[in-house]
């Protein structure tokens, strides 16, 4: 695995979509990395972002304000809080969806096509049981 895999970001979205992870927690890493503008070195801050933007799209759709923006004392750039609102349950699938998307997208990225394929079926069969539990 290389290290955009072992992100901050990455871990939270595998783990949202392993059930370890709230819906909260995940908008809170989503956001801090959409609008780090690149400050953690994380890979290419514009290819982060791009991957990024399907989950911000279903954010800003479910709740626009589950996070809030403050300004930083030192230095430019602002903070990113989590808003004292939880994340509408009738988007969680939609946001689950995205989260996948993208652990997709960057096991085919690492690992090729077999990797994708073998994720892709787990996740499927996760998908599988939750909807058999809702």
């Amino acid at each position: 695995m290389t290290s955009s895999a072992s992100s901050p970001v990455s871990l939270a979205i595998a783990g949202y979509v392993a059930g370890r992870v709230t819906p909260e927690r995940l908008v809170a890493q989503v956001a801090a990395a959409y609008y780090d503008g690149g400050k953690t070195g994380e890979g290419r801050s514009g290819k982060k972002r791009e991957a990024l933007r399907p989950l911000i799209e279903v954010i800003d759709r479910a709740s626009p304000g589950v996070v809030e923006l403050g300004s930083v004392e030192a230095g430019r750039g602002f903070e990113i809080r989590l808003a004292e609102r939880p994340f509408p349950k009738q988007y969680e699938a939609e946001l689950r969806r995205a989260a996948e998307t993208y652990l997709l997208r960057e096991e085919a990225g690492e690992g090729g096509r077999e990797k994708g394929l073998l994720l892709g079926r787990v996740l499927s069969a996760i998908r599988r049981l939750f909807t058999a539990s809702a």
